[in-house]
């Protein structure tokens, strides 16, 4: 599962990692250290062979959606069913995108409660999470939701999923044809990330400071 993201890069760094062509999309553009479902958050979508970032809501609304707040049970698709799963199955033929992130959130049952950990990658190496979109209804914008897959060695130790994490050299892969996505949906390699225990305040989406990401020591387990 993944609940909960960052988006630290600036506007200039996003323009030149993804390549993106479209204007600048807004004057405040500040470091996000809580993305939470149902906010906006940023994507990147490829027209015609040329890349855009787009502000989208985060929870996919399927056309039969009655509720906006139905996108809140939508902000994860599995990967093993979402090419015939029928809220699904047609984003994920044509309507792939990269959800714009720099690390994740996910929460370890344990002793004293569930301890949230912050996992991103070793040497904050770039990488996307592989998402798919639908036009906007019943929300005046179009909605996302992320990709999931079964855990590597890593993410196993704190839950059951994980997200499809992509490296910038299949970005371009997942953006082109259903054939070529589906040979994306596997765990990233644990060796090239890390993770570590963070305070408890990341919990609230209210709370959006540097500070959620900070490491922190967990207290002796009794």
């Amino acid at each position: 599962m993944c609940g909960r993201f960052t988006n630290r890069y600036s506007w200039r760094e996003l323009k030149e990692l993804y390549d993106i062509t479209t204007p600048y999309l807004t004057s405040n553009f500040p470091p996000r250290y809580n993305i939470a479902p149902t906010q906006l958050s940023f994507v990147v979508r490829e027209t015609n062979g040329k890349r855009a970032l787009a502000d989208l809501r985060w929870g996919l609304l399927p056309p039969w959606s009655k509720s906006p707040s139905d996108g809140a049970r939508m902000i994860n698709a599995r990967s093993e069913t979402v090419a015939k799963s029928p809220a699904y199955r047609a984003a994920f033929k044509s309507r792939p995108c990269l959800v714009v992130t720099d690390g994740f959130y996910e929460w370890k049952k344990e002793a004293a409660g569930k301890q949230p950990y912050f996992i991103t990658t070793k040497d904050a190496a770039p990488f996307a999470f592989a998402g798919l979109w639908e036009p906007k209804r019943l929300t005046p914008e179009d909605t996302f939701t992320i990709l999931t897959c079964p855990p590597n060695e890593l993410c196993a130790t704190v839950h059951d999923r994980m997200p499809v994490m992509l490296a910038p050299a299949d970005w371009s892969r997942w953006l082109s044809t259903p054939e070529e996505r589906v040979k994306l949906l596997k765990p990233f390699p644990s060796a090239r990330m890390e993770m570590w225990p963070v305070g408890k305040a990341v919990g609230s989406p209210k709370n959006t400071g540097p500070e959620l990401v900070q490491p922190i020591s967990k207290p002796k387990q009794q």
